[in-house]
């Protein structure tokens, strides 16, 4: 298992900006796709965006391209979640997922929750009108 801890979350206006931070630990990423993922109230969790630790590949959910970008440092073992522009309907719990296979994985999986292993127990995110 890899302990995944998100933090970054909290409310915003329509318009703002929220950076998100998912820590993990325990091993080297060289092979994983790292993943996040939003469930909003009466929802499924969806797909966000995701970024392949080797080469930093990244792939984004048409909702939120041009708006958010995702991004790793190495030394921290840490993927980000830079939020512009937000709306209301961004509003949700926004989870981080680590793929131990992600290297091998096609986006079109990439996108689906069941290659994800390992998930961090989601942080709130509420964009105010």
């Amino acid at each position: 298992q890899v302990p995944l801890v998100e933090s970054g979350g909290g409310l915003v206006q329509a318009g703002g900006s929220l950076r998100l931070s998912c820590a993990a630990s325990g091993r080297t990423f060289s092979n994983y796709a790292m993943g996040w993922f939003r469930q909003r109230p009466g929802k499924e969790r969806e797909f966000v965006a995701v970024i392949r630790w080797s080469g930093g590949a990244t792939y984004y959910a048409d909702s939120v391209k041009g708006r958010f970008t995702i991004s790793r440092d190495n030394a921290k073992n840490t993927v980000y979640l830079q939020m512009n522009s937000l709306k209301p309907e961004d509003t949700a719990v926004y989870y981080c997922a680590a793929d131990p296979k992600g290297s091998w994985h096609t986006t079109s999986l990439l996108t689906t929750t069941t290659v994800y292993d390992d998930w961090g127990q989601g942080t709130q995110v509420t964009v105010s009108s």
